[in-house]
Parts: structure tokens; C-alpha cells; sequence
């Protein structure tokens, strides 16, 4: 019962829950999905802005300023005192009191691919487990199954690397959409709806002979047919549509497709979408490190900052979680060519709303950003922190279609300073 003596939800599903319970009518599975709908009521959401290619932590929000391998890269004072990251992100430095930068993120993984998998996953590829992506295991533990709308979006389409369902099934691979300023490719039908239907109940029919001889094959096409075919008859596709928000607003979160994104992540959230990823391609700065962040920073800064104060303003902030990230960082040296290579031993991330306790540093590196001098996050870490603040319990274990069970996130413990 809360403060005004309404019996809420919670308090509702605790008190069937022990009543079942010991009455012996309520099967504990019955409680787990109890507590499923409940969770996805709460409207829970994450959104990653992924950084293709490894984003410079030095010319991102670990500058080192003074130090000779900082480069050209000055830093400035945020609106946390004592807190200072690269120049090119004023806008973001304006907002950190609703921001948590990771500073001594680690892993062994310095190839593109194999990084960006494990990033993703939690998980090194395997010739035999198809692991499922973050936003697959996400939309899985907290997306809705009746939402119109898929439950895992990926915009820019630049990280298959990054995983899809894997095991769980092609009912979590991502939708994609290659450009948030255009709604989405053959998502309206060519016929009325009455012909339309017609076509996809001739089409099950056809499919009858040859699913006993494929069943798996033929359940799994049904499924994506059944899940196009519910997307693009539904209202809900509206919100892929950019158009109907108000000039003001477009302009608030940038000219960039980046920032278009961004945008569209918020109009997929307030549709139900659980999972948004946003690709921003470029970071692989193995030449010219500063005139290319400087760059893709402009892209980056209004629309992640604006991005954090639309949900705010829409009540939406506490709910949904934010996570700038890339797949590793790049060398504390700069090249002969001007840039940075690739550098998984000690990286940046960011993470905001959901809960996430803002105004604060994680870990820190040593004066030339060699080494991890305090406070090492995993990967596992950062995935068990983002477990705990969308309330998945990272130890659940998912059966591989080769009978092993497999954790959502097998290892590491969440940072306690951003969830307690």
C-alpha cells in the first residue's frame, strides 16, 4: 500500500504471490511470469549508443591534459566540480550530473570483431553456441510479446558482428533500419488488408508439405512473417515517422543522422520498444585522431545531452538507461600517421538515466593513461550493472540447442557506486 493508501501493483503481486504460495495453488513458474509482466509494465528500456570502431577515451571523456600522450585534446570543467572531459562535449559536460563515465574499462579482445561480440554479449564467438546480443537477451527478459512493435530496433546497421538472437530465436533479431530519417522499406502493404491476409493464409498452406521435412525452417519464417506482418498493419508504425515531431524539436537534437537517431530512439521508447541500439560509425582512428573525433563529437554531443533532457522532461530518464560504449579504446601513444591503434586494455563508457547514480567517475588510469590504476571494470561488470538496473537477474541460465545452459552474463559483479 502506498503513501495514499492505494494497494499498488507491486504490493498487489506480493501479496498473491505469498498467498499462492502457501496456499500451494501458485506454481513458482506461475510467479515468475507474474513477475515478467509486471516488470515490462514498468516500462523498462535501454538504449545503446554504440561507437563503431573504438572510440579515443582520450579525446572522449578521459582527456589527459599535460601530458604528452593527450595529445592536442584540452579539457574543460563540467557541471560536476572536479570532473573534467574533452573539449568538443560542452553540452554533455553541462549535463553530468546525470552522467557516470567508466574510466578503467578493460578486456584482452583488441579485433574488431571479436571485440564488438564481446561487448555485445558477453561472450567470445563460438563454432558451436550462437550467443545472443544484449538487445536480444533484454527484449527477451522485458520486452512485451504483444507490442506491435519489435522489441529490439538497431539503427545505422553497421555491427552485425554485435550478435542478434542467436539462441533464443529469430523473434529476437534486431529490426534494422539503415536511416532514421526515412520510415522503413516495404513496411506498407501493396494490396487492401482483406487481400493482403488472403496471401499470408495461402502462404501457410503452401508451407504445410515442406514443414515435415523442416519444421525449424518453416516455424522460424512463419515467425518473421507473423512479426512483419503484425508491424507494419499496426497504428504503432507512426513512430518510426520523424516527420511528426515538431521542428523545434528536430532541431534540438541535431542535423546529424546521429542525432535523428537519437530522436527515434525516444519515439520507439514511448512506443514500446524495450532495446534501441544507434551506430555511429568512424572511430577506427588509426590516422588523424583529432580532426576525426573533433568531428564525430560534433555528431555526438546535442544529441546524446538532448537525448538525456527529453526523457528527463518526459518522465521517461529513471526508466530508461543509456550507455555510450565501443568496442575498446586507442593507444595512450599517437602514430607516426597522427592517430591512435587499437587499445582494450584500459577504455571509457558512459552511462546515464535508468537509475544510474550521475555525477561521478569510475576508475582512473595513471597520468599517461597506461595502465588501470584503480577500480578495473570488466565487461562482465558493465553487463551485470546494466542487468541490475533493467531488474534481469544476469545469473538466469537460457538452454543452447545443444543442451548447455548458458548465463546472461557469466561472471563479473555490478558496480555498486552507480546501483548500490
Amino acid at each position: 500500500m502506498n503513501r495514499s493508501g492505494v494497494i499498488g501493483r507491486r504490493d498487489f503481486l506480493r501479496g498473491i504471490s505469498a498467498a499462492g504460495l502457501a496456499a500451494g495453488t501458485l506454481h513458482w513458474t506461475d510467479l515468475m511470469t507474474a513477475n515478467a509482466s509486471e516488470l515490462r509494465r514498468q516500462g523498462k528500456a535501454c538504449i545503446l549508443l554504440w561507437m563503431s570502431g573504438g572510440p579515443s577515451q582520450f579525446e572522449t571523456f578521459s582527456p589527459k591534459p599535460g601530458h604528452p600522450n593527450g595529445g592536442e585534446t584540452k579539457a574543460i570543467s563540467t557541471a560536476v566540480s572536479g570532473i573534467e572531459i574533452a573539449e568538443h562535449y560542452p553540452k554533455l559536460g553541462a549535463s553530468m550530473k546525470d552522467i557516470a563515465i567508466i574510466r578503467s574499462l578493460n578486456s584482452k579482445e583488441g579485433s574488431h570483431p571479436r571485440a564488438t561480440f564481446l561487448m555485445h554479449t558477453g561472450y567470445i564467438p563460438s563454432a558451436s553456441v550462437k550467443y545472443p546480443s544484449l538487445g536480444a537477451l533484454v527484449a527477451s527478459e522485458v520486452g512485451d510479446p504483444k507490442n506491435d512493435l519489435p522489441s529490439f530496433v538497431r539503427i545505422g546497421g553497421r555491427t552485425k558482428a554485435g550478435g542478434d538472437g542467436g539462441f533464443l530465436g529469430v523473434q529476437y533479431d534486431p529490426f534494422d533500419l539503415a536511416n532514421p530519417n526515412q520510415k522503413p522499406n516495404n513496411t506498407s502493404p501493396t494490396t487492401d488488408v482483406d487481400r493482403y491476409r488472403r496471401r499470408l493464409d495461402l502462404l501457410g498452406h503452401l508451407e504445410q508439405n515442406f514443414a515435415t521435412t523442416a519444421s525449424q525452417e518453416v516455424k522460424d519464417h512463419q515467425q518473421q512473417y507473423n512479426r512483419a506482418s503484425r508491424m507494419i498493419l499496426s497504428p504503432e508504425m507512426k513512430a518510426f515517422d520523424l516527420s511528426k515531431e515538431p521542428d523545434t524539436m528536430r532541431e534540438a537534437y541535431g542535423k546529424s543522422q546521429f542525432g535523428a537517431g537519437c530522436l527515434l530512439a525516444r519515439r520507439l521508447i514511448e512506443a514500446g520498444v524495450t532495446f534501441i541500439e544507434i551506430d555511429l560509425n568512424g572511430w577506427d582512428t588509426h590516422d588523424d585522431v583529432f580532426d576525426r573525433t573533433t568531428a564525430l563529437a560534433e555528431q555526438v554531443d546535442q544529441p546524446f545531452a538532448q537525448l538525456i533532457a527529453d526523457l528527463k522532461q518526459r518522465g521517461m530518464f529513471d526508466s530508461t538507461l543509456i550507455v555510450w560504449m565501443g568496442e575498446f579504446g586507442r593507444t595512450p601513444q599517437v602514430n607516426i600517421r597522427g592517430g591512435r591503434d587499437h587499445y582494450p586494455k584500459a577504455f571509457n563508457a558512459v552511462l546515464a538515466g535508468g537509475g544510474i547514480r550521475g555525477g561521478q567517475v569510475i576508475g582512473e588510469t595513471d597520468k599517461a593513461g597506461v595502465e588501470v590504476t584503480s577500480h578495473p571494470v570488466g565487461v562482465h561488470d558493465l553487463l551485470q550493472t546494466v542487468c541490475k538496473t533493467l531488474k534481469i537477474d544476469p545469473a538466469k541460465e537460457n538452454m543452447s540447442p545443444i543442451g548447455r545452459p548458458i548465463k546472461i552474463v557469466d561472471g563479473g559483479k555490478p558496480i555498486k557506486e552507480l546501483v548500490g
